[in-house]
């Protein structure tokens, strides 16, 4: 049950977080999102995220936070296996099958539902 609630609220702090940043600068949400990888693998780097995963469950895994890190160690592995070239590639292996299934998702959901332009 302490799996679920922690997760929530980790979630829900990441989330709210998020949410001051639109509201009280001026970052537009592209930035924001790209700030959450790069804050997700920077704490990879230094090894904290695993500890900090396996206290937060999902609440960490799902966030954008947890796709850096899913990079960054999809990196380190690919760069002590091929070297140099590893830098290149270990990013697109190792978050292949979350931005796949995300494109499918989606084209599913835009057939299901009819999309309208903001007016």
């Amino acid at each position: 049950m302490m799996d679920y609630v922690n997760a929530f609220w980790v979630g829900g702090l990441i989330c709210a977080l998020v949410q001051i940043l639109m509201e009280k600068t001026k970052m537009m949400p592209g930035r924001i999102m790209v700030l959450l990888v790069v804050t997700g693998a920077i704490i990879g780097v230094f090894g904290w995220y695993e500890p900090f995963q396996e206290f937060a469950g999902a609440g960490a895994s799902v966030p954008l936070l947890g796709f850096g890190n899913v990079l960054m160690k999809g990196v380190k592995e690919a760069v002590d296996e091929k070297g140099l070239l590893g830098l290149f590639a270990g990013g697109f292996k190792a978050g292949a099958v979350g931005t796949s299934a995300a494109l499918i998702f989606g084209y599913l959901a835009s057939l299901v539902f009819k999309s309208k332009m903001k007016s």
